[in-house]
């Protein structure tokens, strides 16, 4: 019989509180986006024991990426080494080829699609992946309170809401409806001005969870790729090739800086610099290789000293 590859030690990390979810989880969510698509099952295993190793514990998926592929492969993976115990899974629904949009009925069918891939009776966390403004917002609402009664979904989130969106959702749950309590839109270093501003003030008044994604900028803010010659010719290469200019260089030479002075590597204190902001609680990042992970899951043990935080910002503004 094979030997579990998560039967060693375990590092005991900092945990913190996603709104009043009761969820507790370590400050750095790993995204599946990259499962079933540019990683295959048995990459995504390696990427997974890996994060599960070093103290990882919240997993973040949707139902459209690879068309389901992505939850099937965390599902397996959780039955294979029984880590469904340790690991919060947010998953968000909208997208499915099968079940577009936010209608009850395909809220309903989609979580119960969701729930089958992912081979677990619960989503911890589920986003409305995108509005739909075709559906009252209190229609959706409503759908998803029968799944929290159920026992299917424990609390939700919202991906890509307005700031009037997020407003009207809190009226509704002031009515008895149920609250979003995490928030996930793109935020990084080198993208600031669609966060910043009202998402961040109505996210910081209503007390949501922000869980930036793209929290590398596509990878550009890891390093690797300073000149034209290191972008790859692909889709991901081609966004991290946009970061190119002076700009993207006056960035990469802060974080280098930063990272150097607490002997990390540069995705470490990109993460950081999202962790420092009062409404963000994990950063959701990918992996292609379980020798990213440390790098990532690091971030959560770095406190930038004030003057740094500045330097990153002046730098990226």
């Amino acid at each position: 019989m094979a030997s579990n590859p998560l039967s060693g030690p375990i590092s005991v990390a900092r945990r913190v509180p996603i709104g009043d979810t009761g969820l507790e989880i370590h400050p750095l969510a790993l995204g599946g986006s990259t499962f079933g698509w540019t990683l295959g099952t048995e990459q995504a295993f390696d990427v997974l024991d890996r994060f599960a190793g070093v103290g990882g514990s919240f997993l973040d998926t949707a139902d459209s990426y690879a068309a389901g592929r992505s939850e099937s492969i965390i599902g397996k993976w959780m039955a294979a080494r029984r880590t469904r115990g340790r690991m919060a899974i947010a998953t968000k629904i909208g997208h499915h080829p099968d079940h577009r949009g936010l209608s009850p009925a395909d809220i309903a069918a989609s979580v119960d699609a969701s729930l089958e891939r992912l081979g677990i009776e619960r989503i911890d966390l589920l986003y409305f992946h995108g509005d739909d403004v075709a559906v009252p917002l209190e229609e959706s609402l409503g759908a998803v309170d029968a799944l929290i009664t159920a026992g299917k979904v424990g609390a939700i989130g919202a991906a890509d809401f307005t700031p009037e969106r997020l407003i009207e959702a809190r009226v509704l749950a002031a009515n008895g409806l149920p609250r979003f309590q995490a928030f996930t839109t793109k935020y990084n270093l080198m993208e600031r001005r669609p966060f910043e501003g009202a998402p961040e003030l109505v996210a910081h008044a209503q007390g949501l969870a922000v869980m930036p994604y793209f929290g590398l900028a596509n990878g550009f803010l890891g390093g690797q790729v300073r000149r034209r010659a290191d972008v790859r010719h692909d889709a991901r290469g081609e966004r991290q090739a946009r970061h190119l200019g002076r700009r993207g260089h006056r960035v990469l030479a802060a974080v280098d800086e930063v990272a150097f002075a607490h002997g990390v590597q540069p995705a470490t204190i990109a993460l950081a610099w999202l962790l420092a902001k009062p409404t963000v609680v994990a950063p959701v990042v990918s992996a292609s290789r379980p020798d990213q992970v440390d790098a990532l899951v690091a971030a959560a043990s770095v406190e930038l000293q004030r003057s740094e935080i500045v330097e990153l910002d002046r730098a990226s503004e």
